[in-house]
């Protein structure tokens, strides 16, 4: 079964982007996103939804409710 924080962690790999350089994106410390990647601090959903535009996602594919990586309409 996959998890989310493999699928974060699997994102920020495809994009080439550190963990310190996207945390400095999401206005937060390195230790804080590396949590997230490691189970060890519950994402807020605030950081999805900035994930999820950052990737150009949708949250449902980064919390892997859905396998289909194209972001919602916009309205």
């Amino acid at each position: 079964m996959y998890n989310f924080n493999m699928r974060l962690k699997e994102l920020r790999m495809n994009y080439k982007i550190t963990q310190s350089k996207l945390a400095q994106m999401l206005h937060i410390s390195q230790n804080t996103y590396s949590q997230y990647e490691t189970e060890k601090h519950q994402i807020p959903i605030e950081m999805l939804i900035k994930l999820s535009k950052i990737y150009n996602v949708s949250v449902d594919y980064i919390l892997c409710l859905t396998n289909i990586d194209v972001p919602y309409p916009e309205n």
